[in-house]
């Protein structure tokens, strides 16, 4: 496969990129958009195995092959609710490949350097690359080979943690080493001293270092940030990989690894933003400040929760005529998609308005909520997100919560105490009637007591999801 052709795969396959991006920005065109990246992945591939340069290509396509199987075979054992935790993971292999191949640059580069003319003339690929490299080019790859291991060892070990909280291995609570941000800040210095200290001669030893460095400011980081800002760590370390693989890249002379990085970076940037601005804070505060960080004593809440059995809240929706149902991810857990696919249908079938209300940091992955919900074939036009839907709860009869907690927490407007507070939420306590679908009386994910389950207008329907809508449905029928 010639240059020209590879050039020309790698246009196609950029385009094909963007039209992906673009087409995930709307859940009918999802489906195609995937598709797109299918294509344009495969397309890159190919072009990349196949092209001038590469070596024994046969080797690369078993490696590719094996890792296909070993691909396929995770994906169909991974449940929807542990894809946050499979997303993580796959982070960290993206990490882990810069790392893997800064080093092999510099040791490429490291073993050209006694090479003669005619030795370096009979070069071929990266090592014909870097042969031909003027030493302003070379100094500027090292900058490029630094970058590409601290970022990429940064992704790896944060990755690895945000994988442990969000499987339930590691202590979802945000912890920090005494000295806190400034161990961190302290790692980072020692990092660019090593830089200088690389650019100026100094061998492999400042790059091992420097990773060292770099493996304790991604578990440090990720560890100091509490489990209710997964969502936000997710989309933030999907960033990292991104410029991790976008400055590899640069280091191989790649262009269309440089492009599909930037286009990976700068959207996970671009969705960590959004998610930071629908929960009202600063993206330097959910990364260096962890979250709950409380002013003051928070608000004493009066009252009790007030059990409704399965014939009550049966009951009371055969009266209602309009419903909105706000999903978290206790439904994820309980698998009870398809049972609340099926109560849906069944309250349309009788002519009831029903409508599902989504918080942009709703489950613990960006969307997680919309897939569930597509996936149980809910149709589209009735999934709405918060700014949608949020004005609309003051007229309507029923609200019905299904394992959320802070989303729908009115701590966040009314108590200026609260770890939450300020952060945009659901307003379902405005509904005539709100039922809380939850196991038991606990405080959820991040720990904080939600007032709504003890207002007059809520009814705790207590048990799994799954079972407690399976009743329903029955008494529905």
């Amino acid at each position: 496969m010639t240059i020209g052709i590879v050039s020309a795969a790698y246009i196609a396959a950029a385009v094909l990129f963007i039209l992906s991006l673009g087409g995930l920005s709307g859940q009918e065109s999802a489906k195609r958009a995937v598709w797109y990246g299918i294509v344009g992945m495969g397309l890159a591939v190919l072009a990349t195995v196949f092209g001038p340069g590469v070596g024994n290509g046969l080797v690369v396509v078993l490696m590719i092959a094996g890792g296909a199987v070993l691909g396929a075979y995770v994906a169909a054992r991974v449940q929807m609710t542990q894809m946050p935790q499979l997303v993580a993971a796959l982070h960290s292999f993206v990490g882990l490949a810069a790392v893997f191949i800064g080093f092999n640059a510099h040791i490429e580069a490291a073993e050209l350097a006694g090479l003669d003319e005619a030795s370096r003339s009979a070069l071929t690929g990266f090592a014909a690359i870097l042969a031909h490299k003027t030493p302003v080019e070379l100094t500027i790859m090292k900058v490029e080979i630094f970058l590409g291991i601290f970022i990429g060892a940064v992704t790896f070990t944060g990755s690895v943690v945000a994988f442990g909280k969000l499987a339930g291995k590691v202590d979802g609570k945000a912890k920090k080493l005494p000295g806190g941000q400034g161990l961190n800040a302290s790692a980072a210095l020692l990092s660019i001293v090593l830089l200088v200290l690389y650019l100026n001669g100094a061998g492999g030893w400042t790059l091992i270092l420097m990773m060292l460095a770099a493996f304790f400011i991604g578990y440090h980081l990720i560890m100091g940030i509490g489990g209710a800002d997964m969502p936000v760590v997710v989309s933030m370390l999907n960033s990292y990989s991104g410029w991790a693989a976008a400055a590899i890249g640069f280091t191989l002379g790649n262009d269309l690894l440089i492009v599909t990085g930037a286009l990976v970076g700068s959207s996970g940037a671009i969705l960590s933003y959004i998610m930071c601005k629908a929960m009202n804070r600063s993206f330097v505060s959910v990364i260096l400040g962890g979250f709950g960080t409380m002013t003051g004593p928070q608000m004493e809440i009066a009252g009790e929760q007030v059990e409704i059995d399965v014939d009550g809240v049966s009951a009371a929706l055969k009266d209602a005529d309009t419903i909105v149902i706000v999903p978290g991810y206790g439904m994820a857990v309980a698998q009870a998609q398809q049972s609340v696919s099926e109560l849906t249908r069944k309250l349309r079938a009788q002519g009831k308005t029903v409508r599902f209300a989504i918080h942009p940091v709703a489950g613990r992955l960006p969307g997680h909520m919309n897939v569930l919900l597509a996936e149980a074939k809910v149709p589209y036009d009735i999934v709405l997100e918060m700014d949608e839907i949020n004005k609309d709860f003051s007229e309507t009869d029923i609200v019905i919560v299904i394992g959320s907690n802070d989303i729908v927490n009115p701590a966040a407007q009314d108590d200026p105490n609260s770890p939450i507070a300020g952060m945009p939420v659901l307003e379902v306590w405005k509904a005539k009637q709100v039922f809380v679908s939850k196991r038991g009386q606990g405080t959820g994910y991040s720990g904080i007591e939600n007032p709504l389950f003890y207002k007059e207008n809520t009814r705790m329907f207590y048990g799994d999801a799954k079972v407690s809508l399976g009743k329903l449905l029955v008494q529905l029928a």
